[in-house]
């Protein structure tokens, strides 16, 4: 029987449940050592909680701190969405990466049905340096979901990679940044939307996302036309270019939350906004991205949406990096 290493998030931090191989070496000890150890072991399983093998796994990978405070929050952000899910009954068990980065014991990541990767962009995304070790993920079929900066990606390589694990990502110098306020009102046949409301809120959304050809395998989740008060910077390689600017006159709808499915079976999802920390208090804004883990990780979407509390304006200021 191979050793099992099972962690849990909790709290700030991880916890790891007894393992098998403990118990083997308590059995090697003298009787006394051994009758001892193997009852402190029973009683911690006792009282801890039990993940079931049936449980979908889904990882939180977080990038190192980028922005000031409520800015950018990466940890706090993936934390607040492991505690929802796992509190909210459903057949997953979320584990936080410990540490900021790649995890260090990349292992963590084998039996995961999807990954949330909440980092930094561009060239100082966790995944540089990564991408093939990554892919080999992808190709098994594991899900992702990247959250704001993380969908951005360079040129060449990262970005070919990108549009195969989740048909989208920000381009520089084709995709911009601006702060502003969309207005949701329409939303897909699709699990991501069950439970959604229409809602508005002011972000960091970026749009002109660069996608598949013709969309295939996409489905827009959150879109709306952005005003030309979006484009007031001059051009520059996340303010604007003629390309977006001409979409932009046209009146063309921009997506900036989407799903993909890739030929293989495997799921993937782009959600531009969490610049703002506060966000997450708003119930809509954080169910889309809570569904849309459940869906990547091939988990059943309850009709009213992933159930989660509202956090409180104490609760949204634990975790700050």
């Amino acid at each position: 029987m191979a050793a099992q290493r099972n962690v849990c998030m909790a709290g700030n931090g991880s916890v790891e449940w007894p393992r098998y191989d403990r118990i083997v070496r308590c059995l090697r000890d003298d009787k006394m050592r051994t009758l001892l150890c193997v009852a402190a072991l029973l009683s911690t399983c006792l009282i801890s909680p039990i993940h079931g093998e049936d449980k979908a796994k889904i990882v939180f990978v977080s990038g190192k701190p980028s922005h000031g405070r409520m800015k950018h929050e990466h940890r706090a952000g993936n934390m607040l969405l492991a505690k929802s899910l796992d509190d909210s009954g459903l057949d997953v068990n979320a584990v936080l990466v410990p540490h900021y980065g790649y995890p260090q014991d990349p292992s963590i990541l084998d039996d995961a049905a999807t990954i949330v990767i909440f980092s930094t962009g561009h060239r100082g995304h966790v995944l540089h340096g990564r991408l093939d070790e990554f892919d080999k993920l992808m190709k098994k079929g594991t899900g992702v979901v990247m959250i704001h900066w993380a969908t951005e990606a360079e040129k060449g390589k990262p970005g070919e990679k990108f549009l195969q694990w989740m048909g989208g990502f920000c381009d520089l110098d084709w995709s911009v940044n601006p702060h502003w306020t969309p207005k949701f009102k329409d939303f897909p046949d699709h699990p991501i939307s069950n439970g959604v409301k229409p809602f508005s809120i002011n972000d960091e959304w970026y749009y002109h996302m660069r996608f598949v050809d013709g969309l295939k395998g996409v489905t827009p989740i959150l879109s709306d036309v952005p005003g030309p008060e979006t484009l007031r910077r001059n051009d520059g390689a996340r303010s604007g270019n003629p390309t977006v600017r001409r979409a932009v006159a046209a009146g063309e709808k921009q997506h900036v939350a989407w799903a993909y499915e890739r030929p293989d079976g495997g799921r993937g999802f782009g959600f531009t906004g969490a610049h703002n920390h506060d966000s997450w208090r708003n119930d809509d804004f954080r169910k889309v991205v809570l569904n849309a883990i459940l869906w990547t990780a091939h988990v059943q979407v309850p009709k009213s949406g992933c159930p989660s509390p509202t956090p409180s304006a104490k609760a949204i200021e634990l975790n700050l990096d």
